[in-house]
Protein backbone atom coordinates (compact mmCIF):
# COMPACT_ATOMS: atom_id res chain seq x y z
CA UNK A 1 0.00 0.00 0.00
CA UNK A 2 1.26 3.46 -0.89
CA UNK A 3 2.16 6.03 1.76
CA UNK A 4 1.43 8.86 -0.66
CA UNK A 5 -1.85 10.69 -0.06
CA UNK A 6 -4.37 9.81 -2.76
CA UNK A 7 -5.18 13.44 -3.38
CA UNK A 8 -4.09 16.99 -2.67
CA UNK A 9 -5.35 20.39 -3.65
CA UNK A 10 -1.99 21.19 -5.25
CA UNK A 11 1.05 19.20 -6.41
CA UNK A 12 4.50 20.65 -6.93
CA UNK A 13 6.97 18.83 -9.18
CA UNK A 14 10.49 19.57 -7.91
CA UNK A 15 12.04 20.71 -4.62
CA UNK A 16 14.36 23.48 -5.75
CA UNK A 17 13.81 27.04 -4.57
CA UNK A 18 11.16 27.60 -7.26
CA UNK A 19 9.09 24.60 -6.20
CA UNK A 20 9.57 25.16 -2.49
CA UNK A 21 8.65 28.86 -2.74
CA UNK A 22 5.45 27.81 -4.48
CA UNK A 23 4.75 25.10 -1.90
CA UNK A 24 5.24 27.42 1.07
CA UNK A 25 3.06 30.08 -0.53
CA UNK A 26 0.32 27.53 -1.12
CA UNK A 27 0.60 26.10 2.39
CA UNK A 28 0.52 29.57 3.94
CA UNK A 29 -2.73 30.07 2.06
CA UNK A 30 -4.23 27.00 3.70
CA UNK A 31 -3.77 24.59 0.81
CA UNK A 32 -3.05 20.88 1.12
CA UNK A 33 0.08 20.50 -1.01
CA UNK A 34 2.46 17.68 -1.92
CA UNK A 35 6.00 18.29 -3.20
CA UNK A 36 7.41 15.47 -5.36
CA UNK A 37 11.19 15.26 -5.85
CA UNK A 38 12.80 12.79 -8.23
CA UNK A 39 16.16 12.69 -6.41
CA UNK A 40 16.80 11.31 -2.94
CA UNK A 41 18.07 14.68 -1.75
CA UNK A 42 16.19 17.97 -1.97
CA UNK A 43 17.03 21.24 -3.68
CA UNK A 44 18.91 20.25 -6.82
CA UNK A 45 20.99 23.07 -8.31
CA UNK A 46 19.36 25.54 -5.91
CA UNK A 47 21.78 24.32 -3.24
CA UNK A 48 24.71 26.03 -4.93
CA UNK A 49 23.79 29.64 -5.67
CA UNK A 50 25.41 32.43 -3.65
CA UNK A 51 22.85 35.21 -3.94
CA UNK A 52 19.74 36.63 -5.54
CA UNK A 53 18.86 39.63 -7.65
CA UNK A 54 16.36 42.11 -6.21
CA UNK A 55 15.39 45.76 -6.43
CA UNK A 56 13.57 47.77 -3.81
CA UNK A 57 14.52 45.55 -0.89
CA UNK A 58 14.80 46.94 2.64
CA UNK A 59 18.48 45.97 2.57
CA UNK A 60 19.03 48.23 -0.42
CA UNK A 61 17.07 51.09 1.13
CA UNK A 62 19.25 50.93 4.25
CA UNK A 63 22.35 51.15 2.05
CA UNK A 64 21.06 54.11 -0.01
CA UNK A 65 20.94 52.00 -3.18
CA UNK A 66 18.65 53.96 -5.49
CA UNK A 67 18.19 51.55 -8.37
CA UNK A 68 14.53 51.50 -9.28
CA UNK A 69 12.17 48.84 -10.56
CA UNK A 70 11.79 50.88 -13.73
CA UNK A 71 15.56 50.94 -14.24
CA UNK A 72 15.82 47.21 -13.65
CA UNK A 73 12.94 46.44 -16.00
CA UNK A 74 14.34 48.59 -18.79
CA UNK A 75 17.85 47.19 -18.44
CA UNK A 76 16.70 43.55 -18.49
CA UNK A 77 14.49 44.18 -21.51
CA UNK A 78 17.23 46.07 -23.36
CA UNK A 79 19.69 43.26 -22.57
CA UNK A 80 17.28 40.81 -24.22
CA UNK A 81 16.69 43.18 -27.18
CA UNK A 82 13.03 42.92 -26.15
CA UNK A 83 12.90 39.22 -26.95
CA UNK A 84 11.91 38.53 -23.34
CA UNK A 85 8.25 38.60 -22.26
CA UNK A 86 7.90 42.15 -20.88
CA UNK A 87 4.91 41.44 -18.63
CA UNK A 88 6.72 38.47 -17.11
CA UNK A 89 9.91 40.48 -16.61
CA UNK A 90 7.93 43.28 -14.97
CA UNK A 91 6.18 40.86 -12.62
CA UNK A 92 9.47 39.30 -11.50
CA UNK A 93 11.17 42.68 -11.01
CA UNK A 94 8.23 44.06 -9.01
CA UNK A 95 8.13 40.95 -6.81
CA UNK A 96 11.87 40.74 -6.16
CA UNK A 97 12.34 43.22 -3.32
CA UNK A 98 9.45 41.82 -1.32
CA UNK A 99 10.72 38.29 -1.79
CA UNK A 100 13.95 39.13 0.03
CA UNK A 101 11.87 40.25 3.03
CA UNK A 102 9.64 37.17 2.74
CA UNK A 103 12.65 34.85 2.72
CA UNK A 104 14.07 36.63 5.75
CA UNK A 105 10.80 35.97 7.56
CA UNK A 106 11.10 32.30 6.56
CA UNK A 107 14.52 32.11 8.24
CA UNK A 108 16.94 32.95 5.42
CA UNK A 109 19.81 35.28 6.35
CA UNK A 110 21.19 37.70 3.75
CA UNK A 111 24.57 39.26 4.49
CA UNK A 112 24.84 42.11 1.97
CA UNK A 113 23.38 43.84 -1.06
CA UNK A 114 26.36 44.07 -3.38
CA UNK A 115 27.55 43.21 -6.91
CA UNK A 116 30.38 41.27 -8.55
CA UNK A 117 30.54 43.32 -11.76
CA UNK A 118 32.33 46.69 -12.03
CA UNK A 119 30.12 49.78 -11.98
CA UNK A 120 26.87 47.79 -11.90
CA UNK A 121 23.99 48.53 -9.49
CA UNK A 122 24.11 46.67 -6.19
CA UNK A 123 21.30 44.22 -6.75
CA UNK A 124 22.99 40.98 -5.63
CA UNK A 125 21.74 39.85 -2.20
CA UNK A 126 24.25 37.36 -0.82
CA UNK A 127 22.91 34.43 1.21
CA UNK A 128 24.57 33.12 4.34
CA UNK A 129 25.02 29.40 3.73
CA UNK A 130 24.38 29.70 -0.03
CA UNK A 131 21.29 28.27 -1.66
CA UNK A 132 21.44 25.21 0.57
CA UNK A 133 20.33 27.42 3.47
CA UNK A 134 17.35 28.67 1.44
CA UNK A 135 16.34 25.11 0.54
CA UNK A 136 16.58 24.04 4.18
CA UNK A 137 14.57 27.02 5.47
CA UNK A 138 11.79 26.62 2.90
CA UNK A 139 11.61 22.85 3.37
CA UNK A 140 11.32 23.29 7.13
CA UNK A 141 8.62 25.93 6.74
CA UNK A 142 6.65 23.87 4.21
CA UNK A 143 6.58 20.89 6.56
CA UNK A 144 5.65 23.07 9.54
CA UNK A 145 2.64 24.24 7.53
CA UNK A 146 1.57 20.68 6.82
CA UNK A 147 2.96 20.22 3.31
CA UNK A 148 4.07 16.73 2.36
CA UNK A 149 7.58 16.65 0.86
CA UNK A 150 8.48 13.37 -0.84
CA UNK A 151 12.03 12.74 -2.10
CA UNK A 152 12.79 9.83 -4.46
CA UNK A 153 9.26 10.05 -5.85
CA UNK A 154 9.36 11.03 -9.52
CA UNK A 155 6.33 12.35 -11.36
CA UNK A 156 5.90 10.64 -14.72
CA UNK A 157 2.78 12.21 -16.23
CA UNK A 158 0.03 14.79 -15.84
CA UNK A 159 -3.63 14.07 -16.45
CA UNK A 160 -6.61 16.26 -17.16
CA UNK A 161 -10.35 16.27 -16.67
CA UNK A 162 -11.70 17.99 -19.73
CA UNK A 163 -9.51 21.00 -20.38
CA UNK A 164 -8.35 21.29 -16.76
CA UNK A 165 -5.45 19.71 -14.94
CA UNK A 166 -6.68 16.98 -12.61
CA UNK A 167 -3.52 15.51 -11.11
CA UNK A 168 -0.25 13.65 -11.56
CA UNK A 169 0.95 10.09 -11.97
CA UNK A 170 3.95 9.28 -9.79
CA UNK A 171 6.23 6.30 -9.46
CA UNK A 172 6.63 4.52 -6.13
CA UNK A 173 8.34 1.15 -5.76
CA UNK A 174 8.14 0.64 -9.53
CA UNK A 175 4.39 1.20 -9.48
CA UNK A 176 2.44 4.06 -11.07
CA UNK A 177 0.10 5.84 -8.68
CA UNK A 178 -2.49 8.42 -9.65
CA UNK A 179 -2.71 11.44 -7.34
CA UNK A 180 -5.60 13.85 -7.77
CA UNK A 181 -4.68 17.55 -7.66
CA UNK A 182 -6.61 20.56 -8.95
CA UNK A 183 -3.43 22.63 -9.41
CA UNK A 184 0.04 21.47 -10.50
CA UNK A 185 3.19 23.56 -10.47
CA UNK A 186 6.07 22.31 -12.63
CA UNK A 187 9.47 23.10 -11.10
CA UNK A 188 11.61 20.18 -12.25
CA UNK A 189 14.72 22.20 -13.10
CA UNK A 190 15.05 22.18 -16.88
CA UNK A 191 16.87 19.78 -19.19
CA UNK A 192 20.60 20.39 -18.67
CA UNK A 193 21.47 16.68 -18.77
CA UNK A 194 19.33 15.79 -21.79
CA UNK A 195 21.88 15.23 -24.56
CA UNK A 196 19.27 14.97 -27.32
CA UNK A 197 17.44 18.16 -26.33
CA UNK A 198 20.63 20.18 -25.92
CA UNK A 199 21.57 19.19 -29.46
CA UNK A 200 18.07 19.68 -30.86
CA UNK A 201 17.27 23.03 -29.27
CA UNK A 202 20.66 24.65 -28.59
CA UNK A 203 22.74 23.00 -31.31
CA UNK A 204 25.52 21.94 -28.93
CA UNK A 205 27.04 18.58 -28.07
CA UNK A 206 26.75 17.89 -24.35
CA UNK A 207 30.12 17.26 -22.65
CA UNK A 208 31.91 18.13 -25.90
CA UNK A 209 31.51 21.85 -26.48
CA UNK A 210 29.27 22.56 -23.48
CA UNK A 211 29.58 21.00 -20.04
CA UNK A 212 26.72 21.08 -17.48
CA UNK A 213 27.82 22.05 -13.96
CA UNK A 214 25.92 21.15 -10.80
CA UNK A 215 23.09 19.43 -12.66
CA UNK A 216 22.03 15.80 -12.07
CA UNK A 217 19.27 13.97 -13.95
CA UNK A 218 17.81 17.19 -15.35
CA UNK A 219 16.16 15.51 -18.33
CA UNK A 220 13.31 17.93 -18.98
CA UNK A 221 10.68 15.75 -17.31
CA UNK A 222 8.41 18.62 -16.37
CA UNK A 223 8.71 20.28 -19.77
CA UNK A 224 7.92 17.01 -21.52
CA UNK A 225 4.84 16.45 -19.37
CA UNK A 226 3.59 19.96 -20.09
CA UNK A 227 4.05 19.44 -23.82
CA UNK A 228 2.09 16.18 -23.58
CA UNK A 229 -0.96 18.09 -22.29
CA UNK A 230 -0.72 20.74 -25.00
CA UNK A 231 1.64 23.43 -23.64
CA UNK A 232 3.43 25.76 -26.03
CA UNK A 233 7.17 26.32 -25.82
CA UNK A 234 9.26 29.44 -25.35
CA UNK A 235 12.98 30.02 -24.94
CA UNK A 236 14.17 26.49 -25.69
CA UNK A 237 17.88 26.44 -26.47
CA UNK A 238 18.90 29.31 -24.18
CA UNK A 239 21.62 28.25 -21.73
CA UNK A 240 23.24 30.01 -18.77
CA UNK A 241 26.73 29.92 -20.28
CA UNK A 242 30.04 30.82 -18.65
CA UNK A 243 33.73 30.30 -19.47
CA UNK A 244 35.62 28.35 -16.77
CA UNK A 245 38.94 26.57 -16.54
CA UNK A 246 40.27 24.13 -15.61
CA UNK A 247 37.23 21.82 -15.72
CA UNK A 248 37.01 18.15 -14.82
CA UNK A 249 40.57 17.95 -13.52
CA UNK A 250 42.36 17.29 -10.27
CA UNK A 251 41.48 20.82 -9.21
CA UNK A 252 38.23 21.51 -7.38
CA UNK A 253 35.83 24.27 -8.34
CA UNK A 254 37.05 27.53 -6.85
CA UNK A 255 40.72 26.60 -7.18
CA UNK A 256 43.21 29.44 -7.47
CA UNK A 257 44.05 28.22 -10.97
CA UNK A 258 40.40 28.76 -11.85
CA UNK A 259 40.64 32.32 -10.57
CA UNK A 260 43.82 32.88 -12.59
CA UNK A 261 42.10 31.62 -15.74
CA UNK A 262 39.23 34.13 -15.54
CA UNK A 263 41.45 37.20 -15.21
CA UNK A 264 41.18 39.67 -18.14
CA UNK A 265 44.65 38.98 -19.51
CA UNK A 266 45.37 37.19 -22.79
CA UNK A 267 42.86 34.62 -24.06
CA UNK A 268 43.42 32.67 -27.28
CA UNK A 269 41.49 30.05 -29.23
CA UNK A 270 42.64 26.81 -30.84
CA UNK A 271 44.26 28.77 -33.65
CA UNK A 272 46.38 30.75 -31.23
CA UNK A 273 44.46 33.96 -31.88
CA UNK A 274 42.65 36.36 -29.58
CA UNK A 275 38.89 36.12 -29.98
CA UNK A 276 37.50 38.86 -27.69
CA UNK A 277 38.14 41.78 -25.41
CA UNK A 278 39.05 39.72 -22.37
CA UNK A 279 37.42 42.18 -19.98
CA UNK A 280 34.04 40.84 -21.13
CA UNK A 281 34.83 38.18 -18.54
CA UNK A 282 33.15 40.41 -15.98
CA UNK A 283 29.85 39.39 -17.63
CA UNK A 284 29.30 35.62 -17.61
CA UNK A 285 26.95 35.67 -20.58
CA UNK A 286 29.33 37.68 -22.75
CA UNK A 287 32.30 35.44 -22.08
CA UNK A 288 30.22 32.28 -22.44
CA UNK A 289 28.86 33.45 -25.79
CA UNK A 290 32.35 34.33 -27.04
CA UNK A 291 33.81 31.03 -25.86
CA UNK A 292 31.11 28.79 -27.37
CA UNK A 293 31.88 30.24 -30.82
CA UNK A 294 35.35 28.67 -30.70
CA UNK A 295 36.11 25.10 -31.77
CA UNK A 296 34.79 22.63 -29.17
CA UNK A 297 33.85 25.60 -26.98
CA UNK A 298 37.45 25.57 -25.76
CA UNK A 299 40.04 28.35 -25.38
CA UNK A 300 43.17 29.10 -23.35
CA UNK A 301 44.07 31.70 -20.75
CA UNK A 302 47.70 32.76 -21.14
CA UNK A 303 49.78 34.35 -18.39
CA UNK A 304 53.43 34.57 -17.38
CA UNK A 305 55.67 34.78 -14.33
CA UNK A 306 55.00 38.47 -13.76
CA UNK A 307 51.21 38.05 -13.87
CA UNK A 308 51.44 34.97 -11.65
CA UNK A 309 53.38 36.97 -9.05
CA UNK A 310 50.90 39.84 -9.32
CA UNK A 311 48.01 37.45 -8.60
CA UNK A 312 49.85 35.94 -5.64
CA UNK A 313 51.12 39.17 -4.11
CA UNK A 314 48.44 41.75 -4.97
CA UNK A 315 45.39 39.62 -5.77
CA UNK A 316 42.87 39.13 -8.53
CA UNK A 317 41.02 41.72 -10.60
CA UNK A 318 38.01 39.64 -11.62
CA UNK A 319 36.13 37.61 -9.01
CA UNK A 320 34.66 34.17 -9.62
CA UNK A 321 31.67 34.25 -7.31
CA UNK A 322 31.36 36.14 -4.04
CA UNK A 323 33.63 34.03 -1.80
CA UNK A 324 36.84 35.33 -3.40
CA UNK A 325 36.40 39.05 -4.13
CA UNK A 326 38.73 41.34 -6.12
CA UNK A 327 41.99 41.85 -4.27
CA UNK A 328 42.04 38.29 -2.90
CA UNK A 329 45.50 36.79 -3.18
CA UNK A 330 45.94 33.46 -4.99
CA UNK A 331 48.19 32.01 -2.30
CA UNK A 332 47.65 28.45 -3.57
CA UNK A 333 48.49 29.22 -7.19
CA UNK A 334 52.14 28.17 -7.05
CA UNK A 335 51.27 24.91 -5.30
CA UNK A 336 48.50 24.13 -7.79
CA UNK A 337 50.84 24.77 -10.70
CA UNK A 338 53.30 22.34 -9.13
CA UNK A 339 50.52 19.73 -8.85
CA UNK A 340 49.69 20.23 -12.53
CA UNK A 341 53.36 19.88 -13.41
CA UNK A 342 53.78 16.64 -11.47
CA UNK A 343 50.56 15.15 -12.82
CA UNK A 344 51.36 16.18 -16.39
CA UNK A 345 47.98 17.86 -16.51
CA UNK A 346 46.17 18.06 -19.83
CA UNK A 347 44.40 21.23 -18.68
CA UNK A 348 47.28 23.31 -17.29
CA UNK A 349 50.54 23.89 -19.19
CA UNK A 350 53.93 25.49 -18.51
CA UNK A 351 56.83 26.34 -20.82
CA UNK A 352 60.03 28.35 -21.12
CA UNK A 353 58.98 30.04 -24.36
CA UNK A 354 55.85 31.03 -26.23
CA UNK A 355 56.67 28.57 -28.99
CA UNK A 356 57.11 25.70 -26.53
CA UNK A 357 53.80 26.62 -24.87
CA UNK A 358 52.11 26.60 -28.27
CA UNK A 359 53.34 23.08 -28.91
CA UNK A 360 51.99 21.87 -25.58
CA UNK A 361 48.49 23.25 -26.16
CA UNK A 362 48.45 22.13 -29.80
CA UNK A 363 48.42 25.46 -31.63
CA UNK A 364 50.69 26.80 -34.37
CA UNK A 365 53.82 28.26 -32.66
CA UNK A 366 54.14 31.02 -35.23
CA UNK A 367 50.52 32.05 -34.74
CA UNK A 368 50.75 32.18 -30.96
CA UNK A 369 54.05 34.06 -31.12
CA UNK A 370 52.50 36.64 -33.45
CA UNK A 371 49.51 36.99 -31.15
CA UNK A 372 51.68 37.53 -28.07
CA UNK A 373 53.88 40.04 -29.90
CA UNK A 374 50.86 41.98 -31.13
CA UNK A 375 49.30 41.92 -27.66
CA UNK A 376 52.51 43.09 -26.01
CA UNK A 377 52.61 45.95 -28.50
CA UNK A 378 49.11 46.96 -27.41
CA UNK A 379 50.27 46.82 -23.78
CA UNK A 380 53.27 49.03 -24.53
CA UNK A 381 51.14 51.62 -26.37
CA UNK A 382 48.33 51.32 -23.78
CA UNK A 383 45.84 50.88 -26.59
CA UNK A 384 44.19 47.68 -27.81
CA UNK A 385 43.85 48.44 -31.52
CA UNK A 386 42.08 45.12 -32.15
CA UNK A 387 39.32 44.72 -29.54
CA UNK A 388 39.57 48.05 -27.65
CA UNK A 389 40.14 46.53 -24.22
CA UNK A 390 40.37 49.04 -21.38
CA UNK A 391 44.10 49.87 -20.92
CA UNK A 392 43.89 49.09 -17.19
CA UNK A 393 43.64 45.39 -18.13
CA UNK A 394 46.62 45.37 -20.52
CA UNK A 395 49.48 43.43 -18.90
CA UNK A 396 52.29 42.13 -21.18
CA UNK A 397 53.23 38.46 -21.51
CA UNK A 398 57.04 38.57 -21.21
CA UNK A 399 58.09 35.43 -19.28
CA UNK A 400 60.42 34.00 -18.27
CA UNK A 401 57.86 31.25 -17.63
CA UNK A 402 54.67 31.00 -19.68
CA UNK A 403 51.45 29.32 -18.59
CA UNK A 404 48.21 28.27 -20.27
CA UNK A 405 44.97 27.02 -18.70
CA UNK A 406 42.36 25.34 -20.88
CA UNK A 407 38.97 27.04 -20.47
CA UNK A 408 35.77 25.31 -21.49
CA UNK A 409 32.24 26.54 -21.96
CA UNK A 410 30.08 25.35 -19.09
CA UNK A 411 26.49 26.09 -18.26
CA UNK A 412 24.61 26.28 -14.99
CA UNK A 413 21.17 25.50 -16.36
CA UNK A 414 18.72 25.76 -19.23
CA UNK A 415 16.68 28.95 -19.31
CA UNK A 416 13.50 28.16 -21.17
CA UNK A 417 10.95 25.54 -22.04
CA UNK A 418 7.28 26.03 -21.22
CA UNK A 419 5.46 29.16 -22.35
CA UNK A 420 3.89 31.03 -19.43
CA UNK A 421 2.26 34.39 -18.81
CA UNK A 422 3.03 36.88 -16.03
CA UNK A 423 0.95 34.79 -13.62
CA UNK A 424 3.16 31.75 -14.34
CA UNK A 425 0.12 30.04 -15.89
CA UNK A 426 1.02 27.63 -18.67
CA UNK A 427 -0.07 28.71 -22.16
CA UNK A 428 -1.16 26.21 -24.79
CA UNK A 429 -0.51 26.25 -28.53
CA UNK A 430 -3.69 28.27 -29.11
CA UNK A 431 -2.37 30.95 -26.74
CA UNK A 432 -4.89 29.98 -24.05
CA UNK A 433 -4.25 29.21 -20.38
CA UNK A 434 -4.29 25.55 -19.37
CA UNK A 435 -6.41 25.82 -16.20
CA UNK A 436 -4.63 24.61 -13.08
CA UNK A 437 -1.15 24.28 -14.62
CA UNK A 438 1.84 26.51 -13.75
CA UNK A 439 5.54 26.42 -14.62
CA UNK A 440 8.38 28.12 -12.75
CA UNK A 441 12.17 28.41 -12.58
CA UNK A 442 14.27 26.67 -15.20
CA UNK A 443 11.17 25.02 -16.69
CA UNK A 444 9.54 28.33 -17.66
CA UNK A 445 10.40 30.40 -20.74
CA UNK A 446 10.15 34.10 -21.45
CA UNK A 447 12.43 35.69 -18.85
CA UNK A 448 15.43 35.93 -21.16
CA UNK A 449 16.17 36.66 -24.80
CA UNK A 450 19.03 34.67 -26.27
CA UNK A 451 21.35 34.98 -23.25
CA UNK A 452 21.29 35.00 -19.47
CA UNK A 453 20.85 38.61 -18.33
CA UNK A 454 23.59 39.53 -15.88
CA UNK A 455 25.00 43.02 -16.52
CA UNK A 456 22.57 44.87 -14.24
CA UNK A 457 20.84 41.86 -12.74
CA UNK A 458 23.39 39.40 -11.39
CA UNK A 459 21.68 36.55 -9.53
CA UNK A 460 18.62 36.64 -11.77
CA UNK A 461 18.18 32.89 -12.23
CA UNK A 462 17.90 32.21 -8.47
CA UNK A 463 15.70 35.30 -8.15
CA UNK A 464 13.49 34.12 -11.00
CA UNK A 465 13.15 30.76 -9.24
CA UNK A 466 11.98 32.22 -5.94
CA UNK A 467 9.81 34.95 -7.43
CA UNK A 468 8.18 32.78 -10.08
CA UNK A 469 7.43 30.20 -7.38
CA UNK A 470 5.73 32.78 -5.17
CA UNK A 471 3.75 34.22 -8.08
CA UNK A 472 2.62 30.75 -9.18
CA UNK A 473 1.63 29.86 -5.64
CA UNK A 474 -0.47 32.99 -5.21
CA UNK A 475 -2.24 32.53 -8.51
CA UNK A 476 -2.87 28.86 -7.80
CA UNK A 477 -4.49 29.95 -4.53
CA UNK A 478 -6.83 32.22 -6.47
CA UNK A 479 -7.61 29.40 -8.89
CA UNK A 480 -8.41 27.13 -5.94
CA UNK A 481 -10.67 29.77 -4.44
CA UNK A 482 -8.49 30.39 -1.39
Amino acid sequence: MSNIPAEAEAAVIGSGVAGLAAAVTLAEGGTKVIVFEKERSLGGTSNFFHGMFAVGSDMQKKRYIFYSRDDAFKNIMDYSHWRANPRLVRAIVNESGGTIGWLQQEGVEFTDATINIPDAPRTYHTVKGKGEAVVKALTTRARELGATVLPATPVKQLFKAGDRIAGVIVEENDEDIQIAAKAVIIASGGYANNKEWIKKYAGYDLDVNVVPVGNVDKDGDGIRMAFEVGAADEGLGVLELVRVGPVGTEFAMGSHLEHAAVQPDLWVNGSGERFCDESIGFDDAYQGNANIRQKDGCTYSIFDTSIKQELIENGITKAMGMDFPPGSRTTELERELEVARKNQSKEVFEADSVEELAGKIGVDPAALKATVEEYNGFCEKRQDALFAKDPRYLRPIIGPKYYAVRAKTVFLGTLGGIKVNQNMEVIDKKDKVIPGLYAVGYDAGGMYGDSYSIGNSSGLSSSFAANSGRIAGRNALKYLGK
